[in-house]
C-alpha cells in the first residue's frame, strides 16, 4: 500500500489517489446497503418512493396518517400521525400494506427511522403472513423487550401472542438514525429470523406454521416512523388485491 502511494504521489497523481483510498475506508451506510438473496429467490418486489402517487400502492389503517416525505435527499413513506383505527383484537394500529401481492417465502429489506421520543416500547412493526386484520403475524422492533414488546408476534382472533424462541434485549434507534432491518420467511419450516443493521447474527427467531403466505406491511403499534429503499426476494408472489381497513380514516 506505501509502495502504490509514494508512485502516486511521483506521478502527480496524489489528488486521485487521496480521493480513491477515502472511497475505500469509507463503507456505504448500514440503512443503504441490501444483502444477497437466497439461492433460486428473485426481486418480486422494489419500492424507492420516488414516484407520484405511491400511497395509492398501498393499504393503510388510516390514509390520513401516511405520507410521501423527503429525508437526507431520499424519499420515503412517512408515518407522521395516529392511525383512526380501533382494531377487533389488541394488535398495532398503524399498519400499511403493499397493496397488490402476496407472499409466501420471501426475504425483504428495508430502511427503517424510529421518530419517536425514546421509551420502552418505542417500536416500529413488519407484518407478514397478513390473511386479514385479525389474523397476521407482526414483528415487533423496540428498545426494551418486555411480554408485549420486542418480539415476534401472531394474531389470530384474539390479542397478539409472542411466539420468538430468541431475542435480544432491545435496540438503539438513536435520533434521526436509519437502520437496515432484514425479515426472512420459510413456510414450509415456519422459521422467521429478523436482523437489524448486522445481517450475520438475527435480533429474534421463531417457528409458526399458523398462517403461510399474506401480504407484507410496515408500520408500528402506536409510534411515527420512515421507510424507505423497500425491497422483496422471492421465488413467487401472487397478485391479489388486499382489501382491508374500508371503514378507518372517516
Amino acid at each position: 500500500m506505501k509502495k502504490i502511494r509514494g508512485l502516486l504521489r511521483s506521478s502527480g497523481w496524489v489528488g486521485i489517489a487521496s480521493l480513491f483510498f477515502q472511497v475505500l475506508a469509507t463503507p456505504a451506510s448500514a440503512a443503504d446497503r441490501n444483502s444477497q438473496p437466497p439461492a433460486g429467490y428473485k426481486l418480486l418486489y422494489e419500492e424507492d418512493f420516488e414516484k407520484s402517487a405511491l400511497l395509492e400502492h398501498f393499504v393503510t389503517t388510516d390514509p390520513q396518517a401516511w405520507r410521501i416525505t423527503k429525508k437526507d435527499g431520499k424519499s420515503a413513506l412517512e408515518l407522521a400521525a395516529q392511525s383512526n383505527y380501533q382494531p377487533a383484537v389488541r394488535s398495532p394500529l398503524n399498519i400499511a400494506l403493499i397493496a397488490d401481492k402476496v407472499f409466501g417465502d420471501f426475504v425483504l429489506e428495508a430502511a427503517l427511522l424510529q421518530t419517536s421520543k425514546e421509551y420502552g416500547h418505542r417500536d416500529m412493526c413488519l407484518f407478514f403472513g397478513f390473511q386479514n386484520p385479525t389474523n397476521f403475524y407482526y414483528v415487533h422492533i423496540a428498545s426494551a423487550a418486555d411480554e408485549h414488546a420486542h418480539n415476534i408476534f401472531v394474531v389470530k382472533n384474539a390479542p397478539r401472542t409472542k411466539i420468538a424462541r430468541q431475542t435480544t434485549k432491545g435496540v438503539d434507534w438513536g435520533q434521526d438514525v436509519w437502520h437496515q432491518v432484514r425479515l426472512e420467511r420459510n413456510v414450509a419450516d415456519g422459521s422467521i429470523k429478523v436482523y437489524f443493521d448486522d445481517m450475520t447474527a438475527p435480533i429474534m427467531v421463531a417457528e409458526d406454521k399458523t398462517f403461510g403466505s399474506g401480504c407484507i406491511g410496515f408500520g408500528s403499534f402506536d409510534d411515527t416512523g420512515m421507510v424507505r429503499n423497500i425491497k422483496v426476494w422471492g421465488r413467487s408472489a401472487e397478485k391479489k388485491k388486499a382489501d382491508f381497513f374500508k371503514q378507518a380514516g372517516k
